[in-house]
């Protein structure tokens, strides 16, 4: 193969891995999950999982600071109210706060409560508390049966609320929050690629996950994923009519401008060795049936060019 030497020790230092850079830790952005009742004890399990693994991607991958990223498991009312409390003096008017409530919900035809262990917590007890808070900005994630009412009395000028079903008569169990974690963790919910994923990317990636879920299940949708961010009350499945606009603009991650387009360029870089390393694949597959020359020029060709690639990936991972 004429591969020379130098060729191959550079092949080999531009395929060294990138040390990936630490998340950092956003002072101005915090977090709440609430695991409440789970009832069964599959449904306990799966809401520990659940909070489990959206609470390791918010820190992790979102820079979610451990000292602003609030965790109730098994939550009664009394855990709930003390931490809003001390919320209101945490919070400044320009911090953005994401409530994540993962769970059961209910709807009695007049209110909508979220479960916990002992006495539930309606819509008005969770308004009263959101609007007792300084910052400007809530992100409401109501992943529960029954849990469509809540964006009525939620609904607010600086407020996002997402809920797991359209109305309070979507009452089964839901499965949206394991498809909103995956949205979190997926490199393509970004669909703009601007290196920034925002909560209407995650609401629109995880919504589509959730409806080929029962269609490939060839199972009738029982829940509906909804959001409103322009304070009309009124819940929408799309960006259309004035909504979407803040869910666009309000994002999960802490990046720059600068940062996000370095993000978005790195993102471009991986597809692209992907799609080389793909090609030398079928390209050694191929060998038999072509010419040793042309072979051999084209696998160089390719190798070069991955090594390029790889150099970049390493340059922007320093």
């Amino acid at each position: 193969m004429i591969i020379t030497r130098a060729l191959l020790v550079f092949i080999f230092c531009a395929f060294s891995w990138p040390v990936s850079a630490q998340t950092k830790g956003d002072p101005n952005k915090f977090a709440v999950i609430v695991n409440g009742a789970g009832g069964e004890a599959v449904y306990a399990k799966q809401f520990e999982e659940w909070t489990g693994q959206l609470s390791t991607v918010l820190s992790s991958r979102f820079g979610f600071d451990g000292k602003q990223l609030t965790v109730l498991k098994g939550a009664t009312a009394e855990d709930v109210k003390r931490t809003f409390t001390t919320l209101k003096t945490q919070l400044a008017a320009d911090n953005v706060l994401f409530v994540f409530l993962i769970g059961h919900g209910s709807f009695d035809g007049k209110e909508s409560k979220f479960n916990l262990v002992g006495p539930d917590l309606g819509v008005t007890d969770y308004n009263a508390m959101l609007s007792a808070l300084p910052t400007h900005r809530v992100v409401v994630f109501n992943m529960s049966s029954a849990s469509g009412e809540f964006i009525k009395s939620l609904s607010a000028k600086g407020r996002i609320v997402i809920t797991a079903t359209k109305s309070g008569q979507e009452t089964n169990a839901t499965r949206f929050t394991g498809f909103l974690i995956a949205a979190l963790k997926a490199t393509d919910a970004d669909t703009d690629q601007d290196g920034h994923t925002s909560v209407l990317e995650a609401f629109v990636y995880a919504n589509r996950l959730t409806a080929d879920f029962y269609k490939q299940a060839g199972r009738l949708a029982t829940e509906h994923a909804m959001f409103d961010d322009n304070g009309d009350g009124v819940g929408r499945e799309k960006l259309e009519d004035g909504e979407g606009l803040l869910a666009r603009a309000t994002y999960l991650d802490s990046l720059s401008t600068g940062e996000a387009a370095a993000t978005a360029a790195a993102g471009r870089l991986l597809k692209e060795r992907t799609r080389l390393e793909g090609e030398i694949e079928q390209l050694i597959a191929r060998k038999g049936s072509m010419a040793e020359t042309e072979y051999e020029s084209t696998l160089e060709r390719l190798f070069i060019e991955l090594a390029k690639v790889n150099r970049s990936i390493k340059q922007a991972g320093s």
